[in-house]
């Protein structure tokens, strides 16, 4: 494609990102229908923006968090619920246990480690991708080995890793 190319009035880019939410929600509601079984090794790091519209966390957590926060999906979680813009799920922070609320617009990043696959969500018009940040660290009965969170390099977009992690960036003039 060269650099002269004419605006789109179809908004390809929104389509992408709309439609590769969704694989993020069949995922989840696969697990929602196991009654919340991983199968296997896999376990998913799910990062989304704290103060996007609809997102429901408690206030000790959004202050933690002000911007981005990642949990993970793993050994210790309950009550995994899927609806068609979001999910809900409940997790333990310092052994407190929280019900979180994220609707599936507020998603940077879906990462499952156990297979080398990754989405990544540009929510801003500028095209960067979600500054780095800790994870949430919620807690887990056993202990897993220490990964960077994702945005944070651990899975770049470029494919130089060998990872499989999509990332769809359309450009916008502005």
């Amino acid at each position: 494609m060269s650099e002269n190319a004419p605006d789109s009035l179809i908004p390809y880019d929104e389509i992408v990102q709309e439609a590769l939410r969704a694989v993020v929600g069949r995922v989840l509601g696969q697990v929602e229908a196991t009654g919340g079984e991983l199968p296997g090794a896999h376990h998913f790091y799910i990062t989304f923006k704290t103060h996007a519209a609809g997102v429901r966390i408690p206030q000790h957590l959004l202050a933690r968090f002000p911007d981005e926060m990642t949990v993970v999906l793993q050994n210790k979680f309950w009550d995994l619920k899927v609806r068609e813009d979001g999910f809900s799920v409940g997790l333990t922070f310092n052994q407190v246990p929280a019900t979180l609320t994220v609707p599936f617009a507020a998603i940077t990043a879906f990462v499952d480690p156990a297979v080398d696959f990754g989405l990544q969500f540009h929510v801003t018009d500028d095209g960067l991708a979600p500054p780095a940040h800790d994870p949430a660290e919620n807690d887990s009965p056993q202990p897993a080995p220490r990964e960077e969170a994702p945005g944070a390099g651990a899975h770049g977009s470029d494919g130089s890793n060998g990872s499989n992690v999509v990332s769809v960036d359309f450009g916008r003039k502005k």
